[in-house]
């Protein structure tokens, strides 16, 4: 792999007394490094990085790994090092995960994983979400408070068009947006000749930029104002079309 196609890899989460200002975590799809910038949660991952507060931990996991996105999180939230999530610990959670493919389904898991402990998530994003044969992406946990599913549906790999909530006086379902290739396509000039054959509409969610700039700027809202609540609405104003 060429070095300008790997990201630079965030430091494990630091050993600190005060939890970071926000938590932003987000998986890749299939076998995908976490670190290879071709793909869309490693890119946007990247951005985040440059425009929010310098306090805010921000990384990329295979979705194989979300054990050890797990372990991230309640590190970072163990102030006192004391290996339990006090209530005022758990309370200054302001965590918000996200991916593609697999890398959705992952993250749907990892919220769930931290309801058993109690811990809030902000916003979860699904983008063309697959779930393996043993996970359900499609019910959002109620400790999760906003959530957004993007999905295109043509091809042999293709997302899941609807998630709902399992509580939905807790947890505000943004919406299901369907994205169209087949008459709006999109250029991925770097994605590979398999995955342009076989997997087109797959590959384009991916890498659609309108699809990950309107992710960058409801991640942004959630974690650059500390004061913000998790229930405020957001707009996403994409060239998709919300499920009815």
């Amino acid at each position: 792999m060429p070095a300008l196609a790997r990201a630079v890899d965030a430091a494990p989460p630091p050993v600190t007394t005060a939890a970071p200002a926000s938590i932003v975590i987000g998986f890749v799809g299939g076998f995908v490094a976490h670190d290879n910038l071709r793909h869309g949660p490693v890119q946007l991952a990247q951005r985040i990085r440059r425009t929010v507060p310098r306090d805010t931990y921000v990384h990329v996991f295979e979705n194989r790994h979300r054990k050890q996105a797990h372990l991230a999180i309640i590190r970072l939230l163990d102030t006192d090092h004391d290996g339990i999530l006090s209530a005022e610990e758990k309370a200054r959670a302001r965590i918000v995960l996200f991916g593609h493919s697999w890398g959705a389904a992952a993250a749907v898991a990892l919220a769930r994983e931290l309801r058993r402990e109690g811990v809030p998530v902000l916003l979860t994003v699904q983008v063309d979400s697959i779930a393996k044969a043993w996970q359900n992406d499609a019910v959002i946990p109620d400790n999760v408070a906003a959530a957004v599913n993007f999905y295109q549906p043509h091809g042999v790999l293709h997302g899941r068009p609807q998630i709902t909530a399992a509580d939905p006086e807790k947890t505000q379902v943004l919406g299901n947006y369907r994205m169209d290739y087949k008459k709006d396509p999109i250029e991925c000039p770097e994605a590979t000749w398999f995955s342009r054959v076989f997997t087109p509409g797959h590959m384009q969610s991916e890498c659609d930029p309108h699809v990950w700039s309107q992710i960058e700027g409801m991640v942004r809202q959630r974690v650059v104002s500390s004061e913000m609540l998790p229930s405020t609405p957001t707009v996403v104003s994409v060239a998709a079309h919300p499920q009815d």
